[in-house]
This record gives C-alpha cells, sequence and structure tokens, in this order.
C-alpha cells in the first residue's frame, strides 16, 4: 500500500514506516506477543477442559445406554409403563451425551480447504438429528402407555425393578454432577448447559422411582401412568429446545443480544481507545460449542497511520477476549468515521489552504 493511512487521503510529510520509526513496530510486535501468549493459554485451558468432557461424555454414553437398555429389559418383564419411560429418558440422555463428544470432538477439528471455518456446524446438525430422535421416544412411550392400559396386568418384581431405579437414578445424578463439575473448573458454556440438563434430567428419572413405589406400596395403581406422562412431557420438551437451538445455529441465528452490547461497552468504555473509536456495526454467528465469531467494524479517524490502527485493533481483540472468553474468532474492520472530528477538519484546512508566497 502505498498511503500511509488507514484510508485514501491527501497528506503532507514523510510516509508511515519513516515518521513513525521503530519505537511504534516494536510496540506493535509487543501487542503481538501479547495477544498471541493470552490466546495459547486459553486455548491451552480450553484444550484440557475439551479432553476431561471428551471422557466424562463418552463415559456417559456407555452408563447410560447400558443402564436404559436395562430399564426396556425390565418394563416388559414387570409390565410398567414408567420404566419404560425411565428407560427411554435415560436412552435420549445417552444420545444428548453423544451429542456432546461429537460437539467437543468437532470443537478443534482443523480447518480445511472445504471447510474455511472449521467443523463447529457438525455439532448443530448431530444435535437436530438427536432432536428427531428425542420426539420419537416420547411417542414410543405413549404408545407403550396406550397399550398397557388397554391390556392391563400385574405388576411383577416390585423389588428388583426399585433396585435397579436406584441404582439408575443414582448414576445418573453421579454423571450430572461429574459434567457440572468440569464445566465449572474450564468455564465451557456447553458443558454448563450439559449439566443442567444432566440435573433437570436426573430430576425426571427419579419420577419413575417415586411413581414404582407408590403404585406397589400404596396401591395407587394410576400413578404409574402419571409417571409416564411426565417423562414423555419432559422428553417432548427438551426435543423442543434442542430442535429450536440446533435449527438457528444452522441458519447462523444469535440469540443472545446481551454479548452484543457487552461488546460495544467494552470498546466505548476503555481508557485506551475510547476517543478515537466509534463502533459501527457487531455481527455475531454462532460457531457451534465452543463460542462464536464476531465480525466488529469500527470506525477511525481517516487520517491515522496504518501502524497506529493495527495497533488499535489489536488492542480491541485483547480488550473483548479479556472479557468474553467464547469468542473463536474476532475480526475487527477499520473504517473512515463518516462525522470527521476537529483534527481532521484542521488537516483538510491545512491541505485546502492556498499557499502563499
Amino acid at each position: 500500500m502505498d498511503e500511509p493511512c488507514a484510508v485514501d487521503a491527501k497528506v503532507i510529510g514523510a510516509p508511515t514506516a519513516s515518521k513513525y520509526g521503530i519505537r511504534e513496530s516494536e510496540e506493535l510486535q509487543h501487542q503481538f506477543e501479547v495477544l498471541s501468549d493470552s490466546n495459547k493459554s486459553q486455548l491451552k485451558i480450553k484444550e484440557d477442559g475439551i479432553l476431561a468432557g471428551k471422557l466424562v461424555a463418552k463415559i456417559s454414553v456407555i452408563t447410560l445406554l447400558g443402564v436404559g437398555i436395562t430399564e426396556l429389559i425390565i418394563a416388559n418383564l414387570a409390565g410398567i409403563a414408567s420404566i419404560f419411560a425411565g428407560g427411554m429418558n435415560l436412552l435420549s440422555y445417552a444420545m444428548t451425551s453423544f451429542n456432546l463428544f461429537v460437539g467437543l470432538y468437532m470443537a478443534y477439528y482443523p480447518a480445511d480447504g472445504k471447510f474455511h471455518f472449521g467443523y463447529h456446524k457438525v455439532e448443530s446438525f448431530v444435535a437436530l438429528v438427536t432432536a428427531m430422535g428425542m420426539v420419537a421416544m416420547g411417542l414410543a412411550i405413549i404408545y407403550h402407555l396406550y397399550l398397557s392400559s388397554i391390556y392391563p396386568h400385574e405388576i411383577n418384581q416390585p423389588l428388583i425393578t426399585m433396585v435397579v431405579l436406584s441404582l439408575a437414578t443414582a448414576i445418573f445424578f453421579y454423571n450430572a454432577f461429574q459434567v457440572r463439575i468440569l464445566a465449572n473448573k474450564y468455564n465451557i458454556l456447553s458443558l454448563q448447559t450439559h449439566a443442567k440438563s444432566f440435573i433437570r434430567g436426573s430430576s425426571v428419572s427419579a419420577i419413575s422411582l417415586f411413581s414404582v413405589l407408590v403404585a406397589t406400596q400404596l396401591g395407587y395403581l394410576q400413578m404409574d401412568a402419571v409417571g409416564s406422562l411426565i417423562i414423555a412431557g419432559y422428553i417432548f420438551y427438551i426435543a423442543y429446545l434442542s430442535l429450536k437451538k440446533s435449527s438457528l445455529n444452522l441458519v447462523d441465528a444469535w440469540e443472545n443480544p446481551k454479548v452484543v452490547d457487552k461488546i460495544r461497552n467494552v470498546i466505548q468504555e476503555n481508557e485506551k481507545f475510547k476517543e478515537k473509536v466509534r463502533v459501527n456495526s457487531i455481527l455475531l454467528r454462532p460457531s457451534g460449542i465452543t463460542g462464536a465469531h464476531a465480525e466488529i467494524q469500527i470506525g477511525v479517524d481517516g487520517y491515522t497511520p496504518l501502524t497506529d490502527v493495527e495497533l488499535l485493533c489489536i488492542q480491541i481483540e485483547m480488550a473483548i477476549r479479556s472479557e468474553i472468553s467464547t469468542m473463536n474468532r474476532i475480526s475487527i474492520i477499520p473504517r473512515a468515521r463518516s462525522i470527521l472530528n476537529q483534527r481532521t477538519i484542521e488537516k483538510r484546512q491545512l491541505i485546502d489552504a492556498p499557499i502563499r508566497i
């Protein structure tokens, strides 16, 4: 670029490199190193969290799948609709754990020539398919409950059934709190979301135990059907939320306007550059399980040297990353301000003034 400024403009004086010299270059290099070290540190923490999360998700898939299938077998032997619903609930969360594993696996899968921004959207696609499977599970519970109502039969083996349900509920709670511990330790949003979902799901799983206990010990056989309906309704609710979120992610919808406001405040309230920068636009798009991409257009003085503009962009990126750790990619685009400040006006007056001899 032949011009020494951020945009094409008439200037009087030496080029940027000779005018601002070595000091600005060293400062710019220092800011690059600081930003690089900060990114490496955050990346290392995220990688540790992702490795731990992948291990927990893998264990959750195996345990929930095994216990869920066991509950389905017992449901067919004992003829209890709420156990069948509980088994379906465990299988649905096994699918959710698998979705979490896929998302964490793809989180840092390297971009290539075909997918320039990486494979983050694979997690959203898997979540969409998982949600459809949950809808099918909810329908299977309703159908099983319908058959149980038409062809009622005696509840068999209540003691073994309650032991298995107690074990399943305990395993569910254990998996939920393991995910929550990792989420709090590594501050990964996806793990935090799944931890809350797992805790709610384990509470719903306890409904099967409560329903069987009331039906077999107190004689209120209607509780079996009530428990099944509650679990089916919860599975439909989770499926709806998953369908909505994954669909919006696939079409790049952003649902959290507070993040936009926070980024704007970080830029406008920073003492280093709040007088130099005006935020023109902030565009965000979800990038899968680990965060988002941000495109920020800022207005700067058109006579600002390129070295200063680059340094300013690095400082803004560092300020944003220090406040919002979930930003994977931040693109800052400088533009000349439409409303010129006093410095620009004075320079233009100097350039346009007639030369007097």
